[in-house]
């Protein structure tokens, strides 16, 4: 049997009404502070999307004392085992929205959402003519794993989806469409915007990838690469069948599944990157970046500004020497 690690990460999301979401998160907050939890939570008057960390003991309380709620009594969570916190802190915020798409005319999932499909459906439907699978998420999330054959969006942000779509509507049309996302929360909407636009035959993954990787028939099969998450574990294996690796280092191309941020702040871009090409580009998406007066790599190794220099003319003598 496998050793149980000490804490464990819940995913959660329930779309209820809540009232007043700037009260209700500032009592939930202190409410999460004194069990010990952390993590990042979002409360709007459509309801609330969480991922929280603690101890086997500590996310219990948590999940037993939010379905004593007869708001939250049907919520499901998602349980990940983990080494350690997945957060260093605890926020609950009030937002507008759930998930910013900021349509014109918002969308009830309660009132129009694509049809609901478990991991078995699923992986089935992918399998069938005349079916394209769209992934929800932004590209950096596809860039790490996704499933097999699975649409690429060239979006940073999810509220850009609808409009890529609108761009690419020939692509789609006439199609069976499947979508899905990490925990299932941005198809509830997106697959109802779907049908709204006049697309007449969408489903969307029941749990999202997280329940596919845990399904015990699929056990995550047709997934190739690992799932992006939200927190300090950035991602986790889902094809428990055959793991394969997807991600591209940025500066190389070869194979990688590491994600760093750019060392400049002002920049932050999220690349895919090999421990060696870290220290090698310092961590850094340019050369701009890299000679950035707030770059983070620089004041961290403590690096001159002549170290700098002759780091980036070596990266310049190797790139003329590729061409």
């Amino acid at each position: 049997m496998e050793e149980t690690k000490p804490f464990r990460v819940l995913l959660y999301y329930n779309y209820v009404t809540i009232d007043n979401p700037e009260e209700f998160a500032a009592q939930h907050l202190a409410f999460c502070k004194e069990i010990g939890l952390k993590g990042r939570i979002l409360v709007a008057k459509e309801g609330i999307n969480g991922t929280v960390s603690g101890t086997e003991e500590q996310t219990q309380m948590y999940m037993d004392t939010m379905k004593s709620d007869p708001k939250f009594a049907d919520m499901v969570f998602k349980i990940d085992e983990s080494d350690a916190h997945a957060f260093k802190k605890m926020h609950v915020r009030p937002r507008n929205e759930l998930v910013t798409l900021r349509l014109e005319d918002d969308i009830n999932p309660h009132e129009v959402t694509g049809k609901y499909l478990s991991p078995k459906e699923f992986f089935e439907a992918m399998q069938k003519e005349d079916t394209v699978i769209i992934d929800a998420r932004n590209d950096y999330e596809y860039d790490l794993g996704h499933f097999r054959n699975a649409v690429r969006p060239d979006i940073k942000t999810f509220r850009d989806l609808p409009d890529w779509i609108r761009e690419n509507k020939e692509e789609f049309q006439g199609k069976k469409i499947l979508t899905y996302c990490t925990g299932g929360i941005r198809c509830e909407k997106f697959s109802g915007w779907l049908l709204e636009e006049g697309f007449e035959d969408v489903s969307q993954l029941h749990g999202g990838i997280v329940t596919y990787g845990k399904d015990a028939e699929v056990q995550g099969e047709l997934w190739d690469g690992q799932c992006y998450v939200f927190d300090s574990r950035i991602a986790v294996p889902i094809n428990r069948k055959d793991h394969v690796i997807v991600g591209k280092d940025y500066f190389t191309g070869e194979p990688c599944e590491r994600y760093v941020n750019c060392a400049n702040p002002e920049c932050n871009k999220q690349i895919l990157c090999s421990e060696d090409n870290e220290h090698k580009y310092m961590r850094s998406c340019t050369d701009e970046c890299r000679v950035h007066p707030r770059n983070m790599y620089v004041k961290e190794h403590g690096l001159t500004e002549q170290e700098i220099a002759d780091r980036i003319s070596k990266l310049e003598e190797e790139r003329l020497v590729q061409q």
